[in-house]
C-alpha cells in the first residue's frame, strides 16, 4: 500500500470519528461503554475538532510530492496516533469502555504501525 493511499484511509477515518464526537459526542462513544459529564462532553469535542483538522491534514498531504513537509507531516501523525494509542490502552484496561473498546486501541495501534512504516521503514 503506498502513503497516499494510507493518508486517504486515515483521513476518513479520522473526519467520521471527528464529526461524530463533535456533533454527538455521548452518543458515539457510548457505543463503546464510555460515558461522559458535561466536561467530558466538551473535551469529546475539542478531540473531535482536532481529527476533524487532522483529516484535512492527511488528505492534503495524500495528494503531496515526497519532501521534507510531507515527512515532517507524517512524523507529526505518527507521534500523535502513539500517544492515542497509549491513551485509549490505558482507558481500555482501566475498564472506561466496554469490550467494544478494544476496536479503538486497534485502530490507534494500526494507523500508529502504519505511520512508524511509512516515516522510518520505507522508502522514500
Amino acid at each position: 500500500m503506498k502513503l497516499s493511499l494510507f493518508l486517504k484511509i486515515k483521513a476518513v477515518i479520522s473526519i467520521v470519528s471527528g464529526l461524530a464526537l463533535l456533533l454527538l459526542p455521548a452518543a458515539f462513544m457510548g457505543w463503546f461503554g464510555a460515558t461522559f459529564d458535561a466536561s467530558g462532553v466538551i473535551m469529546a469535542r475539542l478531540v473531535g475538532a482536532l481529527l476533524t483538522g487532522i483529516a484535512v491534514l492527511c488528505w492534503l498531504a495524500s495528494g503531496a510530492t515526497v519532501s521534507e513537509g510531507r515527512q515532517a507531516a507524517v512524523t507529526g501523525l505518527f507521534v500523535a496516533d502513539t500517544l492515542g494509542f497509549v491513551v485509549v490502552l490505558i482507558g481500555q484496561l482501566g475498564g472506561m469502555m466496554s469490550g467494544l473498546g478494544w476496536i479503538l486501541v486497534l485502530i490507534w495501534l494500526l494507523l500508529a504501525l502504519g505511520l512508524g512504516y511509512y516515516r522510518f521503514m520505507a522508502k522514500s
